[in-house]
């Protein structure tokens, strides 16, 4: 039976963090009145938040692997390796087409040969041939992975394209459930910020769906693979309340990990029945949030891989 959620996560250390541009017109979540922070004052606070959450995340018991950003190439947004590669049970290991061009150079066969020290990767999927054809598919950003009956949720937006999406559901054998999600009158760039899915409950804003048809679909598929919903409101999303990931620590505690934006925007109610399925921990992500336009769950790539 194959696990929802994972102790062995990958994170990224950045050198170089700041607003990039080359996102800000997809991205409604990114905050212009962050993007004015210096490059240094936006780098400085970003890796104290990120050395933050790793060092909490490892005194929990979870198996963090950081790897530095160079400063070489330009990759302002490095710090969410989610969106360039997923890793799956099978020894799979994917690499995904990019919509920014700056985007793409996170793309490092360093970092896969790194893990294959202690992982097995026996197949490598690579998906970027799509670039050329303006179509993309950003990981686990653009899909939220029910691993467990292997379902692929996906809004489509310009950086989630519905051919890369058949592709990767004919190499992975993945069912699509994909719809359209609406945030500030524009579509919402990425899957992971309307929903999370963890072992036993899904967190969703479903009021993001604004076609009834599909937002019921979205829901009936939901429950029907053994999920208990917690509808979130378009307010709490946009304080990331659906970009929370729940993995493992080594002694197999279900652990379910948000930004304090996100926490604090949640209700007691809510609160009370996500703590019935895993124990809550949040870090302060308010510059990587403000620059980056992502939160706690896109920092994280989990690694699903057979441990060697």
């Amino acid at each position: 039976m194959r696990n929802q959620s994972t102790s062995h996560i990958l994170m990224i250390r950045p050198v170089r963090f700041g607003f990039n541009e080359q996102t800000a017109g997809s991205n409604t979540f990114q905050d212009p009145v962050f993007g004015r922070e210096t490059q240094d004052k936006a780098q400085h606070y970003a890796l104290q938040e990120f050395e933050d959450m790793v060092t909490n995340l490892r005194k929990l018991g979870v198996d963090v692997i950081t790897i530095d950003d160079t400063e070489d190439p330009y990759t302002p947004d490095s710090i969410f390796p989610n969106n360039w590669v997923s890793f799956h049970y099978n020894g799979t290991a994917i690499t995904y087409p990019m919509q920014a061009e700056n985007r793409r150079l996170e793309r490092r066969e360093d970092i896969l040969n790194q893990l294959e020290e202690k992982f097995y990767i026996n197949r490598k999927m690579d998906l970027t041939h799509f670039e050329k054809e303006g179509k993309f598919l950003e990981g686990t950003g653009s899909m939220v992975l029910d691993r467990k009956v292997k379902i692929a949720y996906a809004c489509i937006s310009p950086r989630t394209h519905p051919d890369v999406l058949k592709e990767f559901a004919s190499l992975m054998n993945y069912e699509i459930i994909s719809f359209n999600a609406m945030a500030n009158g524009k579509e919402i760039y990425h899957t992971n910020v309307v929903m999370c899915i963890g072992d036993i409950f899904a967190v969703i804003c479903l009021e993001a769906i604004t076609d009834l048809d599909q937002r019921l679909m979205v829901r009936n598929s939901l429950e029907q693979s053994g999920k208990q919903i917690i509808d979130i409101t378009l307010d709490q999303m946009n304080h990331f309340a659906g970009n929370m990931l729940e993995i493992r620590n080594q002694k197999d505690d279900r652990l379910l990990i948000m930004s304090t934006a996100a926490y604090n925007s949640l209700t007691q109610k809510q609160i009370d029945m996500l703590e019935d399925f895993c124990r809550i921990h949040h870090f302060d992500l308010s510059m990587i949030e403000g620059n980056g336009g992502g939160s706690a769950r896109c920092m994280m790539a989990e690694i699903h891989l057979p441990v060697k």
